[in-house]
């Protein structure tokens, strides 16, 4: 059934397999904000960006560090997602985060997903296939186009994929309390504390309600002025 509702599409893979710079070819911006990540150059903390589809709509993006030591992180960019963008480097194969991170979004109910194999612009058609076939016994039946970052070969049609994926993900509730996981709060001055997160339910987008902070709420009540 077709949902034009925003949707939030999380990556998920090894670290090094390209997904921060797949984004960056898609969106044209670069989720590793941090001195520490640009210095490191691996993801750290989660990352966003909008992506537009060639029908129109847009995905909220959120990418996620590969390295085993951020899978909380990890865990809490999942959560909330409506589908997936697996990741696997066309030079590297499926790896220990590639099975762990697809396992985490299974036991999160994710249907609806496309594997991007990057780098392909650094194997050849032998390799490509090996990988392809490694990634078919993990992932079955989804969906799986090859790219490359550098050059921008398939990201057309990765586009188009997750197109077909986002119009087959079923409408959020609309109705019931607004719920906020949170995956960042910093201060910022003249404006005070700012949260971000991806809302699990409702389609509202101007709140006039009492906030309640969970699970470690002491009964404070804040109203929203």
């Amino acid at each position: 059934m077709r949902s034009d509702h925003p949707l939030t599409l999380g990556t998920a893979g090894h670290i090094d397999h390209g997904k921060t710079a797949l984004v960056a070819a898609l969106t044209g911006v670069d989720t590793d904000r941090l001195p520490q990540e640009k210095s490191r150059g691996i993801s750290i903390e989660l990352g966003y960006a909008p992506l537009e589809l060639p029908s129109g709509r847009r995905l909220s993006v959120v990418d996620v560090p590969g390295h085993e030591r951020f899978v909380r992180t990890m865990v809490a960019g999942a959560t909330g997602l409506d589908l997936f963008l697996l990741v696997v480097a066309l030079d590297d194969g499926v790896m220990p985060q590639t099975r762990e991170h697809l396992a985490i979004i299974r036991l999160l109910g994710l249907e609806r997903g496309v594997v991007a194999l990057t780098k392909r612009d650094l194997v050849d058609d032998e390799t490509a296939e090996i990988v392809r076939l490694e990634v078919a016994e993990l992932a079955g039946e989804l969906p799986v186009v090859e790219v490359s970052s550098r050059t921008g070969a398939g990201l057309e049609a990765l586009r188009e994929e997750l197109d077909r994926a986002a119009a087959r993900v079923s409408s959020r509730a609309a109705d019931g309390p607004v719920r906020l996981p949170v995956d960042r709060a910093f201060t910022l001055r003249g404006i005070g504390t700012v949260v971000t997160g991806t809302l699990n339910s409702t389609a509202s987008t101007t709140f006039d309600v009492d906030l309640y902070a969970s699970p470690s709420c002491d009964g404070s009540l804040w109203k929203e002025s």
